[in-house]
Protein backbone atom coordinates (compact mmCIF):
# COMPACT_ATOMS: atom_id res chain seq x y z
CA UNK A 1 0.00 0.00 0.00
CA UNK A 2 1.37 3.42 -0.97
CA UNK A 3 1.86 6.02 1.76
CA UNK A 4 -0.27 9.11 1.88
CA UNK A 5 1.41 12.46 1.32
CA UNK A 6 -0.51 15.44 2.80
CA UNK A 7 1.11 17.85 0.33
CA UNK A 8 -0.01 15.77 -2.66
CA UNK A 9 -3.51 15.38 -1.23
CA UNK A 10 -3.77 19.16 -0.75
CA UNK A 11 -2.51 19.78 -4.29
CA UNK A 12 -5.17 17.39 -5.63
CA UNK A 13 -7.93 19.09 -3.61
CA UNK A 14 -6.82 22.62 -4.52
CA UNK A 15 -6.54 21.85 -8.23
CA UNK A 16 -9.85 19.95 -8.30
CA UNK A 17 -11.62 22.88 -6.66
CA UNK A 18 -10.10 25.38 -9.10
CA UNK A 19 -10.95 23.19 -12.11
CA UNK A 20 -14.57 22.67 -11.03
CA UNK A 21 -15.12 26.37 -10.35
CA UNK A 22 -13.57 27.35 -13.70
CA UNK A 23 -14.94 24.58 -15.96
CA UNK A 24 -17.82 22.97 -14.09
CA UNK A 25 -18.07 19.31 -13.12
CA UNK A 26 -17.74 18.17 -16.73
CA UNK A 27 -14.36 19.93 -16.89
CA UNK A 28 -12.93 17.70 -14.16
CA UNK A 29 -11.21 14.57 -15.41
CA UNK A 30 -8.77 12.54 -13.37
CA UNK A 31 -6.15 12.79 -16.14
CA UNK A 32 -6.35 16.59 -16.28
CA UNK A 33 -6.42 16.78 -12.50
CA UNK A 34 -3.32 14.60 -12.17
CA UNK A 35 -1.45 16.82 -14.62
CA UNK A 36 -2.54 20.03 -12.86
CA UNK A 37 -1.64 18.65 -9.41
CA UNK A 38 1.65 17.21 -10.73
CA UNK A 39 0.89 13.68 -9.58
CA UNK A 40 0.22 10.44 -11.41
CA UNK A 41 -3.43 9.48 -12.00
CA UNK A 42 -2.86 6.44 -9.74
CA UNK A 43 -1.92 8.79 -6.88
CA UNK A 44 -5.39 10.36 -6.91
CA UNK A 45 -6.93 6.94 -6.24
CA UNK A 46 -4.90 6.59 -3.04
CA UNK A 47 -7.07 9.35 -1.59
CA UNK A 48 -10.37 9.09 -3.50
CA UNK A 49 -12.33 6.12 -4.83
CA UNK A 50 -13.55 8.00 -7.90
CA UNK A 51 -14.49 11.43 -9.22
CA UNK A 52 -17.76 11.62 -7.24
CA UNK A 53 -15.98 10.62 -4.04
CA UNK A 54 -13.51 13.45 -4.58
CA UNK A 55 -16.29 15.99 -5.19
CA UNK A 56 -18.29 14.83 -2.15
CA UNK A 57 -15.24 15.03 0.11
CA UNK A 58 -14.45 18.52 -1.21
CA UNK A 59 -18.05 19.49 -0.48
CA UNK A 60 -17.96 18.07 3.04
CA UNK A 61 -14.76 19.96 3.82
CA UNK A 62 -16.00 23.27 2.36
CA UNK A 63 -19.41 22.96 4.03
CA UNK A 64 -17.79 22.27 7.41
CA UNK A 65 -15.62 25.37 7.02
CA UNK A 66 -18.61 27.51 6.01
CA UNK A 67 -20.59 26.19 9.01
CA UNK A 68 -17.72 26.94 11.40
CA UNK A 69 -17.49 30.51 10.06
CA UNK A 70 -21.25 31.04 10.30
CA UNK A 71 -21.48 29.72 13.87
CA UNK A 72 -18.49 31.71 15.18
CA UNK A 73 -19.82 33.77 18.11
CA UNK A 74 -23.38 32.66 17.32
CA UNK A 75 -25.80 31.19 19.84
CA UNK A 76 -29.20 29.79 18.78
CA UNK A 77 -30.73 31.47 21.86
CA UNK A 78 -29.77 34.97 20.68
CA UNK A 79 -32.42 37.48 19.78
CA UNK A 80 -33.28 37.30 16.09
CA UNK A 81 -31.70 40.70 15.41
CA UNK A 82 -28.42 39.86 17.15
CA UNK A 83 -28.24 36.33 15.75
CA UNK A 84 -28.89 37.43 12.19
CA UNK A 85 -26.29 40.21 12.50
CA UNK A 86 -23.66 37.69 13.65
CA UNK A 87 -24.57 35.35 10.79
CA UNK A 88 -24.43 38.13 8.20
CA UNK A 89 -20.97 39.24 9.29
CA UNK A 90 -19.71 35.66 9.47
CA UNK A 91 -21.20 34.63 6.13
CA UNK A 92 -19.86 37.75 4.42
CA UNK A 93 -16.40 37.04 5.83
CA UNK A 94 -16.52 33.44 4.61
CA UNK A 95 -17.73 34.42 1.13
CA UNK A 96 -15.05 37.09 0.75
CA UNK A 97 -12.19 35.07 2.21
CA UNK A 98 -13.04 31.78 0.47
CA UNK A 99 -14.54 32.69 -2.92
CA UNK A 100 -13.60 29.42 -4.69
CA UNK A 101 -15.11 27.25 -1.97
CA UNK A 102 -18.25 29.42 -1.81
CA UNK A 103 -18.68 29.17 -5.58
CA UNK A 104 -18.12 25.42 -5.45
CA UNK A 105 -20.78 24.99 -2.73
CA UNK A 106 -23.26 26.80 -4.99
CA UNK A 107 -22.33 24.59 -7.93
CA UNK A 108 -23.01 21.45 -5.89
CA UNK A 109 -26.29 22.88 -4.62
CA UNK A 110 -27.63 23.01 -8.18
CA UNK A 111 -26.20 19.70 -9.36
CA UNK A 112 -27.37 16.07 -9.31
CA UNK A 113 -24.87 15.47 -6.49
CA UNK A 114 -26.70 17.79 -4.10
CA UNK A 115 -28.77 15.16 -2.27
CA UNK A 116 -25.73 12.94 -1.70
CA UNK A 117 -23.65 15.94 -0.63
CA UNK A 118 -26.24 16.98 1.95
CA UNK A 119 -25.84 13.60 3.64
CA UNK A 120 -22.16 14.38 4.33
CA UNK A 121 -22.99 17.50 6.38
CA UNK A 122 -22.89 17.42 10.15
CA UNK A 123 -26.42 17.96 11.53
CA UNK A 124 -25.29 20.46 14.20
CA UNK A 125 -25.43 23.39 11.77
CA UNK A 126 -29.01 22.63 10.68
CA UNK A 127 -30.04 22.01 14.28
CA UNK A 128 -28.60 25.38 15.37
CA UNK A 129 -30.40 27.22 12.57
CA UNK A 130 -33.67 25.41 13.32
CA UNK A 131 -33.43 26.22 17.06
CA UNK A 132 -32.64 29.87 16.25
CA UNK A 133 -35.69 30.18 13.98
CA UNK A 134 -38.05 28.38 16.35
CA UNK A 135 -36.96 30.63 19.21
CA UNK A 136 -37.48 33.78 17.14
CA UNK A 137 -40.95 32.63 16.04
CA UNK A 138 -41.88 31.62 19.61
CA UNK A 139 -40.82 35.06 20.92
CA UNK A 140 -42.82 36.79 18.17
CA UNK A 141 -39.72 38.36 16.59
CA UNK A 142 -40.36 37.12 13.05
CA UNK A 143 -43.28 35.99 10.91
CA UNK A 144 -43.81 32.29 10.25
CA UNK A 145 -43.16 31.66 6.55
CA UNK A 146 -41.92 28.68 4.52
CA UNK A 147 -38.17 28.17 4.99
CA UNK A 148 -37.47 29.03 1.33
CA UNK A 149 -39.22 32.40 1.78
CA UNK A 150 -37.35 32.99 5.03
CA UNK A 151 -33.97 32.23 3.43
CA UNK A 152 -34.73 34.39 0.37
CA UNK A 153 -35.57 37.38 2.55
CA UNK A 154 -33.01 36.79 5.32
CA UNK A 155 -29.90 35.91 3.30
CA UNK A 156 -30.30 36.48 -0.45
CA UNK A 157 -29.73 40.27 -0.08
CA UNK A 158 -26.42 39.62 1.66
CA UNK A 159 -25.28 37.18 -1.02
CA UNK A 160 -26.18 39.70 -3.75
CA UNK A 161 -24.24 42.48 -2.02
CA UNK A 162 -21.20 40.18 -1.81
CA UNK A 163 -21.51 39.52 -5.56
CA UNK A 164 -21.53 43.25 -6.26
CA UNK A 165 -18.50 43.66 -4.01
CA UNK A 166 -16.59 40.89 -5.79
CA UNK A 167 -17.40 42.41 -9.19
CA UNK A 168 -16.35 45.83 -7.91
CA UNK A 169 -19.50 47.57 -9.16
CA UNK A 170 -23.25 47.58 -8.68
CA UNK A 171 -26.14 47.48 -11.13
CA UNK A 172 -25.08 50.56 -13.07
CA UNK A 173 -21.59 49.16 -13.77
CA UNK A 174 -20.36 52.77 -13.74
CA UNK A 175 -19.94 53.38 -10.01
CA UNK A 176 -17.62 51.29 -7.85
CA UNK A 177 -19.28 49.23 -5.13
CA UNK A 178 -17.68 48.20 -1.85
CA UNK A 179 -19.57 46.26 0.79
CA UNK A 180 -18.81 48.21 3.94
CA UNK A 181 -20.31 48.11 7.43
CA UNK A 182 -22.71 50.97 6.67
CA UNK A 183 -24.19 49.23 3.61
CA UNK A 184 -24.35 45.90 5.40
CA UNK A 185 -26.15 47.44 8.41
CA UNK A 186 -28.60 49.39 6.23
CA UNK A 187 -29.55 46.26 4.27
CA UNK A 188 -29.81 44.16 7.42
CA UNK A 189 -32.19 46.69 9.01
CA UNK A 190 -34.45 46.47 5.94
CA UNK A 191 -34.39 42.67 6.13
CA UNK A 192 -35.25 42.72 9.83
CA UNK A 193 -38.22 45.02 9.12
CA UNK A 194 -39.41 42.72 6.32
CA UNK A 195 -39.45 39.71 8.65
CA UNK A 196 -41.21 41.38 11.58
CA UNK A 197 -44.75 40.18 12.29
Amino acid sequence: MRTRDPKKEKAIRDQALAMIVKNGFDGLSMQKLAKAARVSPATIYIYYRNRDDLILKLYSEAAAKMSAFTLDGFDPGMSFKDGLRVQWRNRARYLLEHPLEAHFLEQVKFSPLHDRAQQTQHPSFTESMRAFLKGAIRRGEIVRVPVEVYWSVAFAPLYQLVKYHKHGHGLSCTEPFILDEKTLSLTLELVLKALKP
